[in-house]
């Protein structure tokens, strides 16, 4: 099978291609290749399609042989610098691509339903085709130039998306805040990647590893240093995958059509930060205290991403938020040194929230007949209820994967989540329990937005002007064919891809599945094998506590809570009492985003306002003013001296002789 690890580059070819095609029609051809709709989808999921039977292919040959497969070619060679170009076949490139191309058929399938009367639709493909190549090859690259050269074709992808809507405001100043916000952290990558060539004078990931541990184990590297561009490189990680600080433009980028916010939660923009880092767990398992900053990093992502989920409204953004804080599960994982759990979770999720935000696009399909085409009343959970009655395939796999997400065996983030939990009590306790308490807070929002969705009373009549009956006749229905099949397709790997780390059904030991297809070792762990007795023992704490949060999900939004006169006095949260201030605070937190966005705002953005009106002031009045006031005098001086110029030639004499003998009595006087 080594034959067909020689066209790995085709990959991210085969997307590309389609790209060009549009764009080359749309540049030269609009009017004709706009028309063209059915056409544009089908170049588009052809040529990934190709990408895809591919990257099975690759995944195949590396269960079979495990073993990696670099391919290298000289790009520029000096006596100073030698940059080289290829990609990387092995265990972990192998199951991104396939996670990557999986997700981006559904997602392009479930595109051409939803964007069908978009007049973007083709610009629309060519950006997703685009998006796609982009993440291909950035998880194809050999070493840290070629990852950084698709890294910010990613971010550029993402502007494009995010901003796909541009004559809407809000989705304008959205692409601008990812950009910026990204900004950072790209800056941050590149002078990391710098540091690490001063230190081993290689880009390749393999070398730099290698040259970093012979100098760290030799004492000829400045430890601090190493840190330091160690915590740099993983800037760039913290801004993709929206980690704590540089969070923020998350839950801006739902601005962008559904189908752009699944693609880029579950496969492209925020896992291109998951898989650098685990590309580069090798360097950083060299520096503890780097290993200690990413898990702490994680484990703070993770509980704040779930506590601003709490009381989101906007069903996209409540989805964001689940995002965040199942990424930093990952990065937790990855800081531990628990790698293989880290890139488990990041598939099952994968999977999961690909499935959840396309329901929700269907959903908010649904709705717009009803409550009309802004976003602020058709993504408003206020709105919705009782959905699942007129959308019943949506609200099933909504369901599973609210199942799955949340950790209920034996969903497929049920496997993962309760490795990293596992793994979390076992190296560091504090963060295990963290991490616990917020798969209690996941499973409470989880299940909050599906009871306010899709059980009990249809609300959007009450927000409609038109009566019962018009609503019922024109209001939410299931979708179309072309986005339904999308979520059936999904539920699968969602039910059963997680048993890849169960333990064998016939056998008393672990299968390790999903452990066996990847070569580095956890970092202080050992794969025990468990009996199917000792897992569900093990089990029981991750999964009671999801079954709490669900419980008291169903307690206070479940389809007899709006009936209970009770129950809505007891959680006012503008009542008076102790309770009613915790509640009010809660409630102000995540609505408000635990106030980062506000801080922010007053320092990042209104201190670098204010600096530029000093600069613009400073510009103004003292540079332009000196060039300004030289010129005013230049004038005043010749308008001046033009009334002394008569013309006549004695005159001048008389002035010259006049002056010389002045001049001459003077410094005769000061002798």
């Amino acid at each position: 099978m080594q034959l067909i690890d020689q066209y790995g580059w085709l990959i991210p070819l085969f997307p590309c291609l389609s790209a060009l095609i549009l764009g080359f029609g749309l540049l030269s051809f609009r009017r004709g290749t706009r028309s063209l709709r059915w056409a544009s989808a089908a170049i588009s999921i052809a040529f990934l399609g190709f990408s895809m039977m591919l990257s099975f292919g690759l995944f195949w040959d590396q269960i079979l042989n495990n073993s990696a497969h670099i391919y290298i070619w000289s790009w520029i060679t000096t006596e100073a610098v030698s940059l080289q170009i290829g990609y990387v076949i092995d265990p972990l490139s192998s199951i991104m691509l396939v996670l990557v191309t999986t997700v981006g058929i559904g997602v392009m399938i479930y595109t051409d339903g939803y964007m069908s009367h978009d007049q973007g639709y083709v610009r629309f493909f060519l950006y997703l085709s685009l998006f796609t190549a982009s993440m291909l090859g950035l998880v194809l690259s050999s070493n840290l130039i070629q990852i950084y050269a698709f890294w910010e074709l990613v971010g550029m992808c993402s502007y494009l998306l995010v901003g796909f809507w541009f004559s809407r405001p809000s989705a304008a100043a959205a692409c601008q805040k990812a950009f910026v916000t990204n900004r950072v952290g790209d800056f941050g990558l590149l002078l990391g990647i710098l540091g690490f060539y001063w230190i081993t004078g290689s880009f390749d990931f393999e070398t730099i590893t290698n040259r970093f541990c012979e100098l760290l184990n030799n004492n000829n590297v400045n430890v601090s240093f190493a840190i330091v561009c160690s915590l740099l490189l993983f800037l760039g990680p913290v801004a993709k995958s929206a980690q704590f600080p540089l969070h923020v433009w998350l839950p801006d980028a739902m601005e962008g059509p559904t189908p752009i916010s699944a693609l880029i939660h579950a496969a492209t923009m925020v896992a291109a930060g998951i898989f650098l880092v685990a590309r580069l767990l090798p360097l950083f398992q060299n520096l503890p205290m780097v290993m200690d900053i990413i898990a702490i990093t994680g484990v703070s992502t993770a509980l704040l991403g779930a506590t601003l989920a709490l009381s989101q409204r906007d069903l996209k953004r409540g989805l964001a938020y689940s995002t965040m804080s199942q990424l930093g599960y990952m990065m937790l994982a990855l800081g531990l040194g628990s790698y293989k759990a880290g890139l488990f979770h990041l598939v099952t999720h994968a999977y999961s929230k690909a499935l959840l935000f396309l329901g929700s696009g269907s959903v908010i399909h649904g709705m717009e007949p009803t409550v009309g085409y802004n976003p602020n009343k058709s993504q408003d959970m206020g709105y919705m209820g009782g959905i699942r009655k007129y959308m019943p395939v949506t609200g099933v796999t909504f369901l599973i994967g609210t199942l799955s997400l949340c950790g209920i065996p034996p969903f497929a983030c049920f496997w993962s989540k309760d490795e990293i939990l596992a793994d979390a009590w076992a190296k560091t306790p504090i963060l295990g329990w963290i991490a616990w308490f917020t798969a209690g807070l996941t499973a409470f929002y989880m299940f909050r937005m599906y009871f306010l969705t899709f059980e009990g009373d249809f609300r959007g009549a009450q927000h409609s002007k038109n009566d019962k009956k018009t609503t019922s006749k024109n209001g939410p229905h299931e979708s179309s064919v072309n986005m339904v099949a999308p979520l059936v397709a999904l539920s699968v790997p969602t039910i059963f891809i997680g048993f890849l780390g169960a333990p064998l059904l016939l056998g008393e030991t672990s299968s390790l599945l999903f452990s066996n297809w990847l070569h580095i070792n956890d970092l202080h762990f050992n794969e025990n094998e468990l009996t199917w007795t000792e897992f569900a023992l093990e089990s029981l704490p991750s999964v009671g506590i999801a079954l709490t949060g669900a419980s008291i999900a169903w307690i206070i939004y479940g389809p007899h809570a709006s009936r209970n006169r009770n129950l809505i006095e007891f959680l006012d949260p503008q009542k008076e009492g102790i309770l009613g201030v915790i509640l009010n605070n809660i409630y102000n937190w995540s609505l408000r985003r635990g106030y980062i966005d506000e801080l922010y705002n007053k320092t990042f953005i209104s201190g670098t306002r204010s600096i530029a009106n000093l600069f613009f002031l400073f510009d103004q009045w003292v540079i332009d003013g000196v060039v300004n006031n030289i010129g005013l005098l230049s004038l005043f001086g010749g308008e001046s001296t033009r009334y002394g110029e008569v013309g006549r030639t004695t005159a001048y004499l008389f002035v010259i002789v006049i002056t010389t003998f002045s001049l001459f009595g003077f410094f005769f006087l000061l002798s």
